[in-house]
């Protein structure tokens, strides 16, 4: 019988993942949402689809399957204080949006006005696995902004990457 990985050991290695940090927005009829993820990949392109884990015992989970709709926000470096307000420092909704500048998209959920980039999804999917929700969406719509440094964590801490790196090898 193979052994399990332990809890602590996945999330100590998984903490060890540079990943992007983004704010997962909702907006319809079951009311207004939001929560920060690292946990958002694309799935392919034909047609365009990425998903987004959110935990299952969020509160917010119900907003999200109600509404059949999200926005994905790829945050820049100077977003650190509203990744932490929608990742819980902040408990009200209110003042989460507050925080922010937001457009509103096609589909009715809100689009951070300065994110790198802005993805408004139509809910096709949720899967429960585990703890969290695999949440699907095919793009509808994308705002995009031609410059700005990405928002990342990694070592759990937010670190930031100039986008202009130079080449590879040299």
């Amino acid at each position: 019988m193979e052994e399990r990985i332990s809890k602590a050991d996945f999330r100590n290695a998984m903490a060890r993942v540079c990943a992007p940090v983004n704010v997962i927005t909702t907006n319809g009829p079951a009311g207004r949402g939001g929560f920060t993820a690292t946990a958002m990949c694309s799935v392919t392109d034909e047609p365009p689809t990425l998903l987004v884990c959110m935990n299952g015992r969020s509160e917010q989970c119900g907003l999200f399957l109600e509404n059949r709709r999200f926005c994905v926000n790829v945050l820049a470096h100077d977003h650190q204080t509203l990744a932490g307000y929608f990742a819980g420092q902040q408990a009200d909704m209110s003042a989460r949006y507050a925080a922010a500048e937001w457009v509103d998209l096609p589909s009715g959920s809100h689009a951070l006005a300065d994110a790198i980039v802005s993805f408004d999804c139509r809910l096709t999917e949720a899967r429960l696995v585990g703890t969290h929700h695999i949440l699907l969406g095919e793009i509808i719509d994308i705002r995009s902004r031609p410059d700005g440094n990405a928002l990342l964590y990694f070592d759990r801490a937010y670190v930031n990457i100039p986008s202009q790196m130079g080449s590879f090898g040299g």
